[in-house]
């Protein structure tokens, strides 16, 4: 992505590890700064990110939300989920951070601002729920997207990914999406809605910046209640939504799947 120091924006004053956040007028954009990983996400991702989305200036129309490197994101850091268990075998850890998953993507849904995903590469898991929390998604014609969490032993409950992607795409198709776990193209995505546009990578900036370019000229009041017009109406078709659950959902089947392996090895 061009970053915004190539165009005069403002580094956002955030102590920042795992992200990079820059506001160029009235566009912030924020970049998964991990890509020795895949940017994969991690507790200290997560309190970057709540950082910088929790309260964005008040004069941002639009949020960019990136990854650097070749992949968006390649979903949550298992090895952080391992190290947390060993430390708590309760799952304590990871109900926390479910938690901030959850605080995370509800910023992004609930923001007063207009929020846009630029995809390429890879998005997976933990990935794919940060895109689907955002109002626009666009992505590269080589981009794939996949939910390998029930492959991996766990539950699809980080970020509350499930009740947006069955908002979003439908109950049948996220149903065949989740139990096979198997990876789906930029084509399939757009027609399932996880995607609005399709272009090719060199076209994303571009494709960006013609959302971003009218969406900076609306009226700041009209543009904010449109906004909370949109989570209104979308509550109302998610009224058994249990994304709270998340936390303590995964903490259970994680903990669980470690006690059973101390019973085995035991």
């Amino acid at each position: 992505m061009k970053f915004m120091n190539l165009f005069g924006g403002q580094a956002v004053p955030h102590q920042l590890k795992t992200v990079r956040a820059e506001q160029h007028d009235a566009v912030l954009y924020v970049e998964l700064n991990s890509p020795q990983t895949g940017n994969a996400v991690t507790e200290p991702m997560l309190d970057d990110l709540l950082s910088v989305l929790t309260e964005p200036d008040p004069a941002t129309r639009v949020i960019v939300l990136s990854g650097a490197g070749e992949d968006f994101c390649l979903g949550g850091d298992r090895s952080e989920f391992a190290t947390m268990v060993d430390i708590d075998p309760t799952g304590g850890g990871i109900r926390g951070t479910g938690n901030k998953a959850r605080r995370v993507c509800e910023a992004i849904t609930h923001s007063p601002a207009v929020t846009i995903a630029r995809l390429q590469g890879k998005t997976i898991g933990a990935g794919l729920a940060l895109a689907l929390a955002c109002d626009l998604r666009v992505g590269a014609g080589t981009a794939s997207f996949r939910l390998p969490e029930l492959a991996l032993g766990l539950p699809t409950a980080w970020g509350g990914v499930l009740p947006r992607l069955l908002h979003e795409v439908g109950a049948a198709r996220v149903r065949e999406l989740v139990l096979t776990g198997r990876a789906f193209d930029a084509a399939e995505a757009h027609h399932l809605s996880v995607l609005q546009r399709v272009v090719p990578e060199a076209e994303l900036d571009a494709a960006v910046d013609a959302w971003a370019k009218p969406v900076k000229r609306r009226p700041a009041a009209a543009l904010r209640v449109t906004k909370a017009l949109f989570s209104a109406y979308a509550a109302q078709t998610r009224l058994a939504d249990p994304s709270a659950l998340d936390g303590e959902l995964m903490a259970s089947v994680v903990a669980a799947a470690h006690y059973e392996r101390q019973q085995a090895t035991g």
